[in-house]
């Protein structure tokens, strides 16, 4: 349910002339908020934006030159390493037949009441081992990229922040290891570019799909440049936009130093789709964008309910909503609600039918596009006569997903609004909630309040009933003038209950709303709230 939206729009489409950086992360919604707005203004220094507090610099925003966000890329930079442990000395591995000595690192850890337990952590020349089997004489270690020198996460935010150009950008980006991501940028030159960042390991003979021998055989030869990662500048078509989705271009050179799992590319598809209408777009559509709420799988499946025949009323007139709809999840649609229900339901049938263990926790979900294919294109799974098995699989997931919705919110279909407490929600609770009294969780909880959409729009909420992910943290940043930028995050900046800024931003949230997010030292003054002066204190001595 979690990953992000990023795009940025030339200045020839936009109505200032200049590009429009836009960025909304998808992570887990909590309290207090995973990310935090900050302006660094110092000698050499002149940033605004947000990042997760226990991380350097800002990761998201913008300095006077340009804007930059981030989507994840994705990339396979681990491998688990398998080895044969010597029956005689288990402490001991196999390595271009020899036999290694582990490193051990005795640690103590401290336990209340109780005396410390002594652990013994152990590593091969690859990393540290995560399993022993003893009876098979085996031992599992993992390498992972991540753990070289100068890869802590966000690292080369730092340099971000102080970029003047997109060159200086690109040069930044160099540095940055982990997270791998998709980063934009747009600037007062009207530049627009995209540069994928992240330390890729170099297979010369395997994929790294699966663990292999840890005996010599399976090496990294280094590391992918990050400046070789996909990149453009100024794009013909006018627009870069990312959401997780699959977006190698096909002549690739390096792609096996890539990974082989994407995010669903439902949300890139709206994206897309919305960016090329070569209209000139506005601040306000941006944000219609990001709010966006429109379905893209409703608009492949359900057209193959129109030729079904329905005897059942319920049914019918479920159908009848879903074919005069416009396949947007607004909080007030009733059609969204019985499309929901039938969604998930159909996902776990076609999951049920095409999954050898369908009951494995190895796969979490199939992936929607996937689905469509198979139920456009029916083959011989769905028995001898496919066209007639897709049909039967369609109505059993619509009549179960009614069960479902009649048994949640009653039989009324005209109180089966979307965003309501029972279906679709949003309430926020916080980490001690549960072990609290219910007058102090009446102050830490935030919530609830209707939302739309799902984990496939561009407003992601998550597949959850009660939005678990999604866009808490939004930016909309103009280079023609940065203080036309704005911003939300929910639910506040504070993380104590008794601030009033502990959840003031949860209902500009939930209604589509931004602040804005000035930068020039007249318009931060504006509304300057208060001031804090740290002095230095004279020291006797």
């Amino acid at each position: 349910g979690t990953g992000s939206n990023n795009w940025v729009v030339s200045g020839r489409f936009t109505q200032s002339g200049y590009p429009y950086v836009v960025n909304d992360p998808h992570r887990s919604v909590a309290l207090p908020s995973l990310r935090y707005f900050v302006h660094l203004h110092a000698p050499g220094w002149n940033v605004i934006g947000g990042g997760e507090p226990v991380l350097p610099g800002v990761s998201i925003g913008h300095n006077e030159f340009g804007g930059w966000g981030l989507t994840v890329f994705g990339q396979d930079n681990e491998d688990l390493y398998v080895y044969d442990t010597n029956p005689a000395d288990p402490g001991q591995y196999r390595y271009l037949d020899r036999w290694e000595e582990m490193q051990v690192i005795r640690d103590g850890i401290a336990i209340k009441d109780e005396s410390p337990q002594t652990v013994e952590l152990k590593y091969t020349r690859h990393g540290p081992v995560l399993f022993e089997d003893n009876k098979n004489h085996k031992a599992y270690a993992l390498r992972a990229a991540w753990m070289e020198i100068g890869n802590a996460p966000y690292l080369a935010s730092l340099r971000m922040d102080q970029a003047s150009s997109w060159q200086e950008f690109v040069a930044a980006c160099s540095y940055s290891g982990i997270p791998s991501e998709n980063m934009i940028w747009g600037d007062v030159d009207k530049n627009i570019g995209y540069q994928a960042v992240g330390i890729s390991p170099i297979r010369r003979n395997w994929s790294g799909l699966v663990p292999v021998p840890g005996d010599g055989r399976y090496e990294w030869d280094g590391y992918l440049p990050i400046k070789a990662l996909p990149h453009l500048l100024n794009p013909a078509k006018g627009y870069f936009a990312s959401a997780n989705n699959y977006m190698v271009p096909a002549d690739y050179p390096h792609i096996n130093a890539l990974h082989y799992t994407w995010g669903d590319e439902m949300r890139g598809l709206r994206a897309d789709e919305l960016m090329s209408t070569g209209r000139r777009h506005t601040i306000v559509d941006m944000m219609n964008y990001q709010h966006d709420e429109l379905a893209i799988p409703a608009r492949s499946i359900v057209p193959l309910l129109r030729p079904i025949t329905f005897n059942d009323s319920m049914m019918k007139s479920a159908v009848a909503r879903l074919l005069d709809w416009d396949h947007v999840l607004d909080k007030e649609s009733i059609a969204a609600t019985i499309y929901v229900s039938f969604e998930r339901q159909l996902s776990r049938s076609m999951q049920q039918l095409m999954v050898p263990d369908p009951d494995s926790d190895v796969l979490f979900r199939l992936n929607k596009k996937r689905i469509i294919d198979w139920l456009v294109a029916p083959d011989g799974r769905f028995g001898d006569d496919p066209i007639k098995g897709r049909d039967a699989l369609l109505v059993s997931s619509l009549k179960q997903g009614l069960i479902d919705l009649t048994e949640r919110l009653g039989t009324n279909m005209d109180r089966w609004q979307y965003g309501q407490e029972k279906f679709k929600h949003v309430l926020i609770r916080h980490p001690l909630s549960a072990v609290v009294s219910s007058e102090v969780r009446a102050r830490l909880d935030v919530g609830p309040a209707p939302r739309g959409g799902y984990d496939s729009t561009l407003n992601s909420t998550g597949t959850s009933n009660n939005q678990r992910s999604g866009a808490t943290f939004r930016v909309i940043m103009d280079s023609a003038n940065w203080d036309n930028s704005i911003a939300t995050s929910s639910p506040g900046q504070s993380g104590n209950p008794d601030s009033p800024h502990y959840k003031d931003l949860f209902q500009l949230w939930v209604k589509h709303q931004y602040f804005p997010m000035f930068f020039t030292r007249e318009k931060v003054e504006s509304v300057t709230e208060n001031r804090t002066w740290l002095t230095p204190r004279a020291t006797s001595r």
